[in-house]
């Protein structure tokens, strides 16, 4: 009987042991992660686009970006250690390093040490990594992913970063310093071409050096030999991909064999909401969303293995849909106001009285120039996305990631 006991009380053991494997052996995080950030987007930047959409569909409402499809949904906090009202460098920071910084310091701390972005701890796990921007690839939230200094301006040291991380894929609208603040460095690309990274202009060359680098960086083609502009309101270029396009560069490029972590950013809507430009922040907006659109498609086909996170750095501009005391304002005309918006928007664009006049007759407000202090929202779907239900802050986001 006792040797009976003791066999049933191994096979129990054995059982245990087998079973603590197989959990210890189960992943934590997602093998596929979709880290989507809208520079400036508050929850009144959503639902003025959603608004718009609706009107375009004619309906008063109902309409829904991809993002708001997603069942997960919470809100995030997004003050710095030293300002209740942040920047993308120390916003940018919490998020990818999980800890507060002062406003200004990228990817360092109060006493200039390096702070971590999640990245790199996957990066040497085996995922792939992939970061990448509607802005310049050196701009403030890119930036916080891979690199480190007290000085966020400081483009081309930013850039002279990039092999140091040994990340997989970048991607932007170009680099803001390609010569040096100077304008006498050796260009960006050729530095990067000299550290191992293939430097591509348009997708054209993207796709002609694809198959045959470790690493790649990817800019638009009216970047190439000169410095890509930032904070101005401009058309995309004939030539230019969208940012949903560049994320498909950059999944078929990581491919789907091996993890992967990509960092997408619409940093453009930010932009716009400086200059309280409604029409073109909506445009920005919904670029945003098609690329959020292209990391859902993956999903489908990967449910059980991916996560998709949006969120935003900080809110730009105390957008609001109303403005104004009159009744009035309770019917937005989205048709009149894209009419009026393309028929005179030269003015607008470089009159700010014209333009807050329109924003006025339009029944939209715009309460500041800069940023705003409020909770951004934080949508989710996928593996371990209920993690980010309820409300959060910025640097809680790269442990929910890592899955600790």
């Amino acid at each position: 009987m006792k040797k009976i006991i003791l066999i049933i009380a191994a096979i129990a053991m054995a059982m245990s042991l087998n079973s603590c494997q197989e959990k210890k052996e189960e992943s934590p995080r997602a093998k596929y992660i979709f880290l989507m950030i809208g520079d400036g987007m508050g929850a009144s930047h959503v639902a003025v686009a959603e608004s718009y959409l609706s009107a375009k569909a004619g309906k008063i409402g109902g309409e829904q970006l991809t993002m708001t499809q997603f069942p997960y949904y919470g809100t995030c906090t997004t003050h710095c250690l030293d300002k209740t009202i942040t920047c993308s460098a120390a916003s940018g920071t919490a998020i990818a390093s999980g800890q507060k910084t002062l406003y200004s310091r990228l990817g360092c701390d109060a006493d200039f040490n390096r702070l971590e972005s999640m990245a790199f701890p996957l990066k040497e796990e085996g995922y792939k990594i992939g970061i990448m921007s509607s802005v310049p690839i050196t701009h403030a939230t890119p930036a916080a992913f891979y690199a480190s200094t007290p000085d966020r301006g400081d483009g081309y040291g930013i850039m002279k970063q990039i092999p140091d991380s040994g990340f997989d894929f970048f991607g932007g609208s170009g680099f803001e310093d390609m010569f040096g603040k100077d304008g006498q460095q050796l260009g960006a690309d050729k530095y990067l071409e000299q550290h191992g990274y293939e430097v591509c202009f348009g997708p054209e060359e993207f796709l002609a050096s694809a198959d045959t680098c470790e690493r790649i960086v990817f800019c638009q083609q009216k970047s190439k030999a000169e410095d890509a502009k930032a904070y101005v309101s401009e058309e995309a270029d004939a030539e230019d991909i969208t940012l949903a396009e560049m994320l498909q560069l950059a999944i078929d490029y990581l491919g789907d064999e091996e993890p992967f972590f990509i960092m997408c950013e619409g940093g453009d809507i930010d932009w716009e909401s400086h200059s309280s430009y409604t029409m073109p922040m909506i445009e920005k907006v919904i670029s945003f969303d098609n690329a959020i659109a292209v990391a859902y498609e993956f999903y489908k086909a990967h449910p059980e293995e991916t996560l998709i996170v949006v969120t935003a750095d900080h809110e730009t501009g105390g957008v609001a849909i109303g403005q104004g005391e009159s009744w009035s304002n309770t019917f937005i005309d989205w048709i009149k106001i894209e009419e009026e918006w393309e028929k005179n928007k030269e003015k607008y664009l470089q009159d700010s009285k014209a333009n807050r006049e329109f924003n006025e007759a339009s029944h939209i407000g715009w309460t500041t120039s800069y940023h705003t202090g409020g909770a951004v929202p934080v949508f989710s779907i996928g593996k371990g996305a209920e993690k980010f239900m309820g409300r959060i802050d910025n640097a809680d986001i790269k442990g929910k990631i890592l899955g600790k």
